[in-house]
């Protein structure tokens, strides 16, 4: 049963209760809305967008260029792909905000979110949302290539209405399966260069598909609480800790086999190799204390999902600068 308890096994992580703004499950209180300043309203635009999901996004899509291109692309290739590439994040993520305002209101990690405070008017968040994401598959199309746009859109439309409308809230698998909509970058970086697809952009896909559940299930075990208080069945939420780090172990040697599979067919070398080998290596040993920790039966703060989480994004980020890295140096 969703957000059911399991004793010894689930933690209290959210703040303590606010009595004028703190729902529970059998009430919730309406917000009053915020002010709207011109300024405020600016800045919830673009918290609409999630700009550091935005930022993950994009470390990965300049590296795949450099890797396409066997060196330097064009400059003006680089920055057309990269704005297009942030208003098709932008335009999903806003989207993804639109439909999920009733569970932000929920959940106190996301209730500063802007359609949670009325920062910003549904409406006005499901038109920028739409436009933002009609302009990036017409700039990608028009002045990129039309591939890269076609796949900025398959992107938008499978987070948007697969992802966020089907997955999230019916199935503990739904970050698994919604996370493809992240990884569609690197085969938007790899489009832009070549005009085409490969091997290659697969591989890098099939490293952030796998990555992508680690990365997040960590998190998802740090606020259980409010996934279950908003009826989304995280997988933290309906198994027990062993379960979730047993499967985070599970796909992280998956993520690291995959990051290797690319010395072969990209080819690249010895840089990439050995950081591939190193932060894989690193991200294991996370992932297994994670693990232990679960198995003796720490709770709480020890518990620590958050150290894996953090070092998450650390591993990506440098091992998509050892990509980008790797065509200049040659032996």
């Amino acid at each position: 049963m969703l957000g059911e308890r399991r004793a010894g096994e689930r933690r209290s992580t959210c703040a303590p209760e606010d009595p004028v703004t703190t729902t529970d499950h059998r009430t919730r209180l309406a917000h009053v809305p915020a002010r709207r300043t011109v300024g405020a309203t600016l800045r919830g635009y673009v918290a609409l967008t999630k700009p550091r999901i935005i930022e993950t996004l994009l470390v990965t899509t300049v590296p795949t260029m450099f890797l396409a291109a066997g060196g330097l692309p064009p400059a003006w290739l680089v920055l057309a792909t990269l704005f297009g590439g942030i208003l098709a994040a932008g335009g999903a993520n806003t989207l993804n905000c639109y439909l999920d305002r009733d569970i932000d209101q929920v959940m106190h990690r996301t209730r500063n979110r802007p359609l949670a405070t009325g920062a910003v008017s549904p409406r006005g968040a499901l038109v920028f949302g739409l436009v933002l994401s009609v302009a990036s598959v017409l700039w990608l199309g028009l002045v990129v290539n039309w591939l890269s746009a076609a796949l900025a859109a398959g992107a938008i439309a499978f987070y948007v209405l697969v992802y966020t409308m089907v997955l999230k809230r019916r199935t503990p698998q739904n970050i698994v399966w919604g996370g493809a909509a992240g990884c569609m970058q690197v085969l938007i970086g790899w489009a832009a260069v070549t005009g085409s697809l490969g091997w290659a952009p697969f591989v890098l896909f099939l490293v952030i598909f796998l990555w992508t559940p680690p990365h997040y299930w960590p998190l998802s075990m740090r606020f259980e609480d409010d996934y279950a208080a908003a009826g989304v069945p995280m997988l933290p939420v309906v198994a027990s800790d062993v379960s979730v780090a047993r499967r985070v172990v599970a796909y992280s040697w998956g993520m690291v086999g995959a990051s290797l599979l690319l010395v072969p067919v990209a080819p690249t070398g010895p840089v990439y190799a050995a950081s591939a080998l190193v932060l894989g290596a690193v991200f294991l040993v996370e992932a297994h204390r994670l693990l232990a920790r679960a198995r003796a039966g720490v709770v709480g703060s020890r518990l620590n999902p958050m150290r894996l989480f953090h070092f998450s994004i650390t591993y990506v980020s440098l091992l998509f600068v050892a990509v980008a890295v790797d065509p200049f140096v040659r032996f």
